[in-house]
């Protein structure tokens, strides 16, 4: 587990970093599930959870985003809903493990040969990014709205709703 928390990480700082068959130890996504609730109905309204500035998404906090508004959505609107998790985690966060405390001076080189290990995943995101979407029928369009902000606030970015009805219904 990383000792850095994830606010150091929060920030696009350098270029992409995602191929991972040049790269060993990478730990896997924790998102276990990405589509949930009816897959197979054609629901009319879709709520979209909008990102607003460029940051990095770890998968810890999708998937922490993802559990609150399921739950919520399931318990209030039963199976009339689809909850979708629309980002995936390819870049690979790094870190530095620094030696600290009594006699590390002796066991640590510094910062010479500082490129560090692979410690977590994490989504790349620009504004206008939809984050997560939950596709409902009109009368659980509030619960929707609720599950939204609840998932929102686990995501260390500001972010909108945005309500799109599908045309034809």
């Amino acid at each position: 587990m990383t000792r850095k928390p994830a606010r150091m990480f929060r920030q696009q700082m350098r270029g992409s970093y995602t191929r991972k068959e040049y790269m060993g130890g990478i730990p896997g996504s924790r998102l276990s599930q990405f589509d949930i609730g009816d897959l197979r109905t054609k629901f009319p309204i879709a709520v979209h959870l909008v990102a607003m500035e460029p940051c990095l998404i770890r998968d810890q906090a999708l998937e922490a985003a993802r559990i609150s508004g399921n739950r919520h959505i399931a318990k209030m609107a039963g199976n009339a809903y689809m909850f979708k998790v629309r980002l995936y985690p390819h870049q690979v966060l790094r870190e530095h493990k620094i030696a600290v405390g009594a006699g590390a001076d002796r066991i640590s080189s510094g910062m010479r040969a500082a490129f560090g290990s692979p410690v977590g995943r994490a989504a790349r995101v620009e504004p206008g990014t939809k984050v997560l979407t939950i596709w409902t029928v009109p009368a659980n369009v509030e619960h929707a709205k609720e599950a939204m902000r609840k998932s929102g606030s686990k995501l260390p970015t500001p972010w909108r709703l945005e309500i799109e009805k599908r045309k034809g219904k």
